[in-house]
């Protein structure tokens, strides 16, 4: 019998790109004005940090770009404030789930459905979104990496609410292994297994073939594909490739395993998460 439900949560849930992208775009011209560049010429120092902390929401970039280090000498962050502004305004413009997410959770909890969520997101902008979104109400554990910043950042500089708004309330949240990304079976076995649960009583769902679908195909757990988050813009994605935390290595990486392999998904949504329903 099926009692649990694993989820991702970029493009699963939310429609992640859409968010990074009009909040990103709103940072980068914003700090383009302030320096006095054209926006294109920043964006390699923006990936060399990105990939230096392997993550694409880093909330320190700005202070640590050599072109507004070289601006502004001391007080970075103070001189940068529209631009973090901007970026946030765009991102509390644009921050939604996929419609009927919330209202399908409830329905799954009532049935008494254990609701688990895995992301490669880390921790301090996944736990910004499961608060905003009511996420944390519902999901039961979060599974995600932990946030890779220097020692010598104090995050209480950018935390702008009561720190106790920072925290989960419901939800139990869990690390996975630093450096371990999708597709990796054995991450999503050992979730399973930190459950107590075993593989025949869960459903995995996911946005990505090769990343979801094929890891949860080769874990033995019950694949769903949310098709519904393939919408993507091509002008989002091409600004994402841009200054994306993806090294070449991980670029080689994701092509050896897509040569030659065809995916097909056990079972696919393709009207929305909603639909996720009638798999339990």
């Amino acid at each position: 019998m099926k009692n649990v439900l694993i989820t991702d949560v970029d493009n699963t849930l939310l429609d992640w790109v859409e968010v990074w992208y009009q909040s990103f775009s709103a940072m980068l011209k914003e700090t383009a004005r302030i320096l006095d560049v054209p926006a294109d010429s920043l964006l390699p120092s923006i990936q060399k940090v990105h990939q230096r902390y392997g993550t694409s929401e880093y909330a320190f970039l700005l202070e640590e770009l050599p072109e507004v280090q070289e601006r502004f000498k001391h007080n970075a962050l103070e001189h940068m404030e529209p631009a973090i502004d901007a970026y946030r305004k765009a991102r509390r413009a644009t921050l939604r789930l996929y419609p009927n997410v919330i209202e399908t959770m409830k329905t799954l909890k009532s049935k008494g459905i254990t609701i688990v969520a895995y992301t490669e997101s880390q921790d301090f902008y996944t736990q910004y979104r499961f608060r905003k979104l009511g996420l944390d109400q519902l999901v039961d554990y979060l599974y995600s990496p932990k946030d890779t910043k220097p020692t010598s950042k104090d995050t209480s500089r950018i935390r702008i609410y009561e720190s106790n708004t920072y925290n989960m309330v419901h939800t139990i949240q869990r690390h996975t292994p630093f450096g371990e990304i999708k597709p990796n079976p054995d991450i999503l076995i050992s979730i399973v297994r930190d459950l107590g649960k075993n593989k025949e009583q869960c459903v995995y769902i996911g946005d990505s073939k090769m990343k979801d679908i094929a890891m949860a195909q080769e874990a033995g757990i019950t694949d769903v594909w949310a098709k519904y988050g393939q919408n993507k813009n091509a002008q989002q994605y091409e600004l994402l490739k841009k200054v994306t935390h993806w090294t070449p290595e991980m670029v080689e990486r994701e092509k050896k395993i897509n040569f030659g392999t065809i995916i097909t998904p056990s079972h696919t949504l393709e009207l929305g998460f909603e639909q996720i329903i009638e798999m339990f």
